[in-house]
């Protein structure tokens, strides 16, 4: 067997102002053909799980480009179009092919292309023709859309948020791929509209029990050989934004249909229970200051660059600063120009120094003050998982009492290694503000005394009710209360 795969993803907020171009993917991954690392990142896994997977089996894998660019707004047109023709022609080279495994994320918005993902398959689909294998490992945290489903044969996504299961679902991948080719199975998918969007945390009730049946069903039942949950990103204004229920099976597309449609209906009956509370600011600082176990996690959950923010909101920080606190470390603040002004100044210094909440109204407002420069990191990076997070150049500063380090890579607080490589034991601080809707929360609720979620400023449309959607169904739970037509006695 012959086999392509390559990877080409990033999320879009399309309601976000940082703009995406070239530099971006270069900054968080670009890797040409064969030379990704050996490393998975969150998109790129089908890759190094096929590299096994070819070995084993004595297939040939041929890799084309694999790149991903952090969270953030619109993709520049030519940089979408670059990546997605570079892909393409290094498809075209290796033809003939058995199958396309590619690795990407779901929720990609370029100008003039609402829909990435589903253009770029349908040319992959073009080139090999109907009768060779096309399939994707994605984010929950995306679109399906029907020209995706027009060009693929099956897809999956991970189950778990955080998504903590990337290579194990990417395993899964493989093994249907495998099946497939060697004419074992024959998928088909079956898909529900929810007709609804929501957070969907997996490290809680009611989200936890759910996952752990559809795992159970896929376990017990050889005829489903996946289950995902689309969550839908709220940010993502485009006409087919919303959570859906995708049911693979071995060509029982109407037993899929049937089951995807009452796990829909089952999710859709737990609408709005799924979020953890949330806190404003004063209180998550007033609760933090009162605690008596440390370290206390105050999660900025909606200053997510994970999301697509700009990740530089200062609304906690001056929280803390107007309350004397100085037991404090902030982990991060996205501001590369500041960045670059520690870095001339060098370790040890101390220098006036403006920094945070440029990005956007609602991130509160720029801070001032003579800060002290206590390290500088280049190429800065975190734990995730078993990957690696660049949070790139980085300076770990003190201001009024309170460590802060800035970035000039956006990233979101996957793990407290982020504070370790600035040369902060984070086990020993009293309080530990991070930047993360919920990825966080595998690797910090094991140091954490306490985790407080903190909706503070307003960087991310969060209620879906209220934000202006251009594009996005206006049909489906909260924007409407009653989507599916229940309470009439009809679904």
């Amino acid at each position: 067997m012959r086999i392509f795969t390559a990877a080409l993803a990033t999320e879009t907020n399309t309601f976000s102002p940082i703009c995406v171009d070239r530099r971006a993917f270069e900054a968080s991954l670009y890797a040409p053909p064969g030379q990704h690392p050996e490393t998975p990142t969150l998109c790129t896994a089908p890759i190094t799980v096929g590299r096994r997977v070819a070995r084993e089996k004595g297939w040939e894998l041929i890799e084309g480009t694999a790149t991903w660019a952090d969270p953030a707004g619109l993709v520049n047109r030519a940089t979408y179009e670059e990546l997605r023709d570079e892909i393409l022609d290094q498809l075209r080279a290796a033809m003939p092919v058995d199958a396309v495994v590619m690795g990407l994320h779901g929720a990609m918005v370029a100008a003039g292309y609402e829909d990435t993902e589903g253009d770029l398959l349908s040319r992959m689909r073009d080139i090999v023709g109907s009768d060779v294998l096309i399939c994707a490992e994605l984010d929950p945290h995306s679109h399906l859309t029907a020209k995706r489903l027009a060009a693929l044969n099956f897809a999956v996504y991970f189950k778990e948020f955080p998504h903590t299961d990337f290579v194990d679902r990417a395993e899964d991948l493989w093994r249907i791929a495998v099946d497939t080719l060697e004419g074992r199975v024959e998928p088909r998918m079956s898909v529900f509209d929810c007709r609804m969007i929501d957070v969907f945390p997996t490290s809680r009730e009611p989200m936890r029990s759910f996952v752990d049946k559809i795992t159970r069903i896929e376990k017990d039942d050889p005829e489903i050989l996946s289950i995902s949950v689309i969550h839908g990103f709220m940010v993502g204004d485009v006409p087919e934004m919303g959570t859906k229920l995708l049911v693979v099976t071995d060509n029982k597309p109407e037993k899929g249909a049937a089951l995807a449609r009452d796990l829909g209906l089952e999710l859709f009956s737990k609408r709005g229970t799924f979020m953890v509370p949330q806190i404003d600011e004063r209180q998550a600082v007033s609760r933090a200051i009162a605690a008596t176990a440390w370290p206390v996690v105050i999660a900025d959950v909606w200053d997510n660059p994970g999301g697509g923010t700009a990740g530089d909101a200062t609304v906690i920080l001056a929280e803390l600063m107007a309350r004397g606190v100085t037991s404090a470390v902030i982990g991060t603040i996205w501001d590369p120009m500041a960045v670059q002004i520690c870095f001339a100044a060098g370790e040890g210094a101390e220098i006036p120094l403006r920094f945070g909440a440029k990005s956007a109204p609602g991130t509160g407002n720029p801070i001032d003050g003579t800060v002290k420069v206590v390290r500088l990191v280049k190429n800065a990076e975190m734990q995730f998982g078993e990957s690696l997070a660049p949070f790139g150049d980085a300076a770990h500063i003190v201001v009024d009492g309170i460590d802060i380090i800035l970035n000039s890579t956006r990233a979101q607080s996957f793990d407290p290694s982020l504070f370790s490589v600035m040369g902060i034991d984070p086990t020993k601080q009293k309080i530990l503000v991070i930047k993360s809707t919920n990825h966080f929360f595998a690797s910090f609720s094991k140091i954490a005394a306490e985790i407080l979620y903190c909706s503070a400023g307003t960087p991310y449309p969060n209620n879906p009710a209220t934000t202006p959607y251009r594009r996005a169904p206006k049909t489906i739970w909260p924007i409407v209360a009653d989507p599916h037509g229940l309470n009439r006695g009809a679904a």
